[in-house]
């Protein structure tokens, strides 16, 4: 009984939207491990010099953690059929992922007027490469949630909205974008981390 259980969750058949997703985001975890490897094999090279990061970082990551969170709540009134609080925090999210990628601009400019460019150093190059693939991740969800954004506001009447809501691909939609913004999220979290120990600010 026990072998037909395991057998069925292997060969079922998946969703393929939100499989094609999870590959996106093996294939995105594997491309940042390559990096954070090559990271620590060019560290232990004679010339490596570390570069405090830049002190916006902290509040990028304090504003990109709390858009997961507007975000799970969007997901909450939205199965509930909340719809204005739906849009609020939809939009309160879409507004701390741009300025997430406001402050990530500042902090590269923070680095700039130290003299860190792109090819200055080893440790600077790095800093740059990580939080800039990060960043192109960002831009694609900030794309998603404009989209799903404009779509709340295109059904502001609560019969539209409910009809809305119960449509199966629509509340797809919905959860593979935070299934994707969730991701970026920890994905950013970790990066800091790692940053955050090698380098300090």
């Amino acid at each position: 009984m026990e072998t037909r259980r395991r057998n069925n969750f292997i060969t079922r058949r998946r969703e393929p939207k939100r499989f094609m997703l999870w590959l996106c985001i093996a294939g995105s975890v594997l491309t940042f491990t390559v990096v954070l490897l090559a990271y620590m094999v060019r560290k232990g090279g004679g010339d490596w010099r570390a570069v405090s990061l830049p002190t916006v970082f902290l509040a990028s990551t304090g504003v990109i953690v709390a858009s997961s969170l507007t975000l799970h709540i969007a997901n909450g009134a939205f199965r509930h059929e909340r719809f204005m609080q739906y849009r609020l925090y939809l939009g309160t999210t879409l507004f701390l992922g741009a300025l997430f990628v406001v402050l990530q601009v500042l902090g590269w400019e923070e680095l700039m007027s130290r003299g860190v460019y792109l090819k200055t150093t080893p440790s600077g190059s790095f800093l740059f490469l990580l939080s800039g693939l990060h960043l192109l991740h960002i831009v694609l969800g900030l794309v998603l949630l404009a989209i799903a954004f404009a779509e709340a506001l295109r059904r502001i009447p609560y019969v539209e909205a409910f009809v809305y809501s119960v449509n199966p691909p629509n509340r797809l939609k919905i959860s593979l974008f935070t299934l994707y913004w969730h991701f970026v999220d920890v994905l950013w979290l970790y990066i800091f981390c790692f940053l955050l120990y090698h380098h300090g600010l």
